[in-house]
């Protein structure tokens, strides 16, 4: 089932490929939130004339979308593969990725542009969930938190680098430039997976049928929403970052690309953390996690009309999530048992409800006068919601521990 030990050196180009695929990934994700107002006023300029925040929570759709995609893709898409080599599997994900991602630079309207941000959320977990897999293969027994927060290590980075550099270029060139960008880096990807990636047995054994018994499983359940309500917190108030810099803290557009440095620099070192410290005890790290989430949120909220705490908590909210991220997705593929392709996925199709959920519900808010900061309010009780399901979670195991795998 799976390849032989490689070589550090071929392991190392294994990851980096994985992971530049993931950096492709992560910006087309949120590089979306940034670079709201341009595209509202783009695709949508009659109702920017007329009413500006609802334009914006219009164009706020395309992140729910786009999660959309994502929360359809995973779970089909990983279950129905799971058989296959996952070496072609990864290929053929982050071709479709390249394609999707360029229909997006070349449509003209804001609804095929909204069609082709659900076709680019489609490969989005598969991509993920197997890739994780891939990687904790190649970093040997013990590391299943490792393996999939070194996948999620370009996803990082992108909030770091390719972000803030797409907001930038988007502000001063063209919304569309950014998603030009994206499309190459997907086709790097492919090159590099098709070069560096070695042969990766599937599991001919496992069927859709058999993949998707992970759903009779309640703990699989408590997983998805805990990653769904938990992360829709951070997503309400990350979609809306962007008028929350300009007219909530009086900043200038040029601080947007800044901001998302901070958020990315945040992400990227949580991720590493949290993957180092659910591998090491998953119940405190993920219930750790979301106490200090919390706070944060709160803190966030209390505190957005100054560009310099602005930044602090965005970073420290950054970090935070992003540590939990690995520990979701190694709880769930904990309690999923022989489900391991299908559970390494939905971790992304629950993170992914969670965007559309929060791009939703702060979109609703913003729409109905409460202001850009509403979403961050929006957030905390998410936040809040996800803490209890956990507690819920590890409460009904300890009640019957034969019930949830090792």
């Amino acid at each position: 089932m799976t390849s032989s030990t490689p070589s550090r050196g071929a392991a190392t180009w294994t990851l980096l490929s994985l992971a530049i695929g993931s950096f492709g990934i992560g910006m087309t994700e949120f590089v979306v939130m940034g670079l709201l107002p341009q595209i509202s006023a783009d695709l949508l300029p009659d109702l920017t004339a007329a009413d500006p925040e609802a334009a914006i929570a219009q164009a706020g759709w395309l992140i729910s979308l786009y999660a959309l995609g994502v929360v359809v893709g995973a779970p089909t898409i990983a279950a129905s593969v799971a058989k296959y080599p996952r070496h072609r599997v990864m290929l053929g994900l982050a071709a479709a990725l390249t394609l999707f991602n360029a229909l997006t630079f070349l449509m003209p309207s804001f609804e095929l542009i909204a069609a082709s941000r659900l076709l680019a959320g489609l490969p989005h977990g598969a991509y993920f969930g197997i890739g994780a897999l891939v990687a904790a293969d190649v970093l040997g027994p013990g590391s299943r938190a490792k393996g999939a927060a070194f996948v999620l290590t370009g996803l990082t980075l992108a909030n770091v680098v390719g972000v803030p550099l797409g907001t930038f270029l988007g502000q001063q060139l063209g919304w569309r430039i950014a998603f030009a960008i994206v499309a190459g880096i997907f086709a790097l990807a492919t090159v590099l997976i098709g070069l560096f990636v070695p042969a990766h047995a599937g599991d001919p054994d496992r069927t859709l049928r058999a993949e998707l018994r992970a759903f009779g499983m309640p703990q699989v359940w408590f997983a998805i929403g805990i990653g769904a309500i938990g992360f829709g917190g951070f997503f309400a108030a990350y979609s809306y970052i962007a008028p929350v810099v300009t007219d909530v803290a009086g900043a200038p557009e040029w601080a947007v690309p800044i901001v998302l440095v901070l958020m990315g620099l945040g992400m990227t070192i949580g991720n590493l953390v949290g993957g180092h410290l659910a591998d090491i005890d998953l119940k405190r790290t993920l219930l750790g996690g979301f106490v200090l989430f919390i706070v944060v949120q709160a803190l966030l909220a209390l505190t957005a009309a100054w560009i310099v705490t602005l930044g602090v908590f965005v970073f420290a909210l950054g970090a935070i999530t992003s540590a939990l991220s690995p520990t979701i997705q190694s709880r769930l593929m904990s309690v999923a048992g022989d489900n391991q392709s299908i559970a390494a996925a939905l971790n992304h199709s629950a993170l992914n409800i969670g965007n559309a959920l929060g791009a939703f519900l702060g979109g609703l808010v913003i729409a109905h006068g409460f202001g850009f900061v509403a979403p961050m309010w929006v957030g905390l009780v998410l936040a809040v919601a996800g803490f209890a399901l956990a507690l819920v979670s590890y409460a009904l195991q300890e009640r019957r521990p034969a019930a949830v795998p090792a």
